[in-house]
């Protein structure tokens, strides 16, 4: 009854993002965004919402025409929208590489663990690439190459931080705690996988404001600037 309530307090949260940006009209001005807040929503609820509606709506063009100037925003707003960013990829990476795993049977050492941890991160470097490539447009014919040039620079160090996190609360869950009897099918499942996702948004965190405080990262998307 718990992982019932928290996917759908996830789910959701997810949905009145959605309807902000879709149907009331409050759409991002950087577009991988309106990706970005919703499945931040997924794994940290309420707290997504309101992060979003503090950092991510006044960016809107809507917004912007009704209110003027978007409010003052906070001393670790861009490191925190940062790791939303990188915490997205890996998202999605899970959505993506869970579903071939489980249903195609795959194992690596007698369990399935490990070819799931490696399609997560697969799948977060995947996203993560799409992301920057879909603001290249600029850059023509070298727009592959800058958008992954972009990524190893500045978004493979929190991508791996993010995945190591993850790996270890579920390998301790997987090993230790349910001994490998969780499957997809059940809510459980899900929400160990939501407490991995927040575990490993909080582990990102630190090397998000390392990578902008030395200047490595200096073009972070969807931030307000």
């Amino acid at each position: 009854m718990l992982s019932w309530a928290v996917l759908f307090v996830g789910l959701a949260s997810t949905a009145v993002v959605l309807v902000d940006q879709f149907v009331l009209g409050y759409r991002q001005p950087v577009k991988v965004m309106e990706i970005v807040w919703p499945a931040t929503a997924l794994y940290l609820g309420p707290a997504a919402v309101l992060a979003y509606r503090k950092w991510g709506r006044p960016q809107s063009p809507r917004w912007l025409d009704r209110h003027g100037n978007p409010p003052r925003w906070s001393r670790h707003a861009r490191t925190t929208i940062d790791a939303c960013h990188c915490a997205t990829h890996c998202t999605m990476g899970v959505i993506i590489a869970t579903p071939i795993t489980y249903g195609v049977g795959l194992e690596m050492f007698g369990s399935t663990l490990w070819p799931e941890v490696v399609g997560d991160y697969v799948g977060a470097v995947a996203v993560g690439v799409a992301f920057r490539y879909s603001t290249e447009a600029h850059t023509g014919g070298r727009r592959a190459w800058a958008a992954m040039r972009k990524f190893f620079r500045g978004d493979l160090l929190t991508v791996s931080v993010f995945e190591f996190a993850l790996l270890g609360w579920l390998a301790l869950m997987h090993f230790l705690v349910f001994h490998e009897t969780l499957r997809p099918s059940s809510p459980v499942f899900w929400l160990i996988i939501q407490v991995g996702l927040i575990i490993g948004f909080f582990a990102a965190w630190p090397p998000s404001l390392l990578l902008i405080r030395s200047g490595v990262k200096t073009e972070l998307l969807g931030t307000p600037q």
